[in-house]
């Protein structure tokens, strides 16, 4: 559930971003043929574009720690597998 909750949170802040930086009347800098207009700025969607993989790499990161986890200790009980893993 912490995991499942981690990525709800990350896309959400995506969507925001994404939510903040769209605006009418901007255009793609490659395929526009008007000379003068407003073009969309490409670094915050390389920026947002960097966070989509790299939170889809924290998660499977995270999941392969919960598969470990559940192969050594067969619980759902979070106080029992931190008890058992404590130093």
């Amino acid at each position: 559930m912490k995991i499942i909750s981690m990525d709800v949170m990350s896309t959400g802040v995506i969507a925001y971003y994404v939510l903040v930086a769209s605006r009418d009347g901007l255009s793609t800098p490659i395929l526009s043929k008007v000379k003068n207009a407003a073009y969309a700025d490409p670094v915050p969607q390389a920026v947002i574009l960097t966070a989509i993989v790299i939170g889809f790499s924290i998660q499977a990161l995270m999941l392969v720690g919960v598969m470990k986890l559940a192969r050594d200790n067969p619980t759902l009980e979070t106080n029992e597998i931190e008890k058992n893993n404590t130093p």
